[in-house]
């Protein structure tokens, strides 16, 4: 079983570390919902692919437990940007 994002809908999963500036891993697990996600599906007019790095809106998106994972549903316009490494 899957979950296929409708419309313009992105279904990604936050980043759970972010590094300092020395390359430290910092868990971000009780802090608050980190605006940077990877994206994991795509609906069927989206910009982004899957596997991208995105921000979002702070409060974007309707939040989905699914397989014990904390996922989100977030919409083409709450999204703010692509992250390319």
């Amino acid at each position: 079983m899957s979950i296929k994002p409708l419309f313009d809908r992105v279904l990604c999963q936050p980043v759970t570390t972010e590094t300092t500036a020395g390359g430290i891993y910092l868990p971000t697990t009780g802090a608050e919902r980190s605006q940077i996600m990877t994206v994991i599906e795509v609906g069927n007019a989206s910009p982004v692919a899957v596997g991208d790095k995105i921000i979002v809106n702070k409060y974007a998106g309707a939040e989905v437990m699914y397989e014990n994972r904390k996922l989100y549903l977030v919409q083409n316009i709450d999204i703010i940007g692509v992250i390319y490494e």
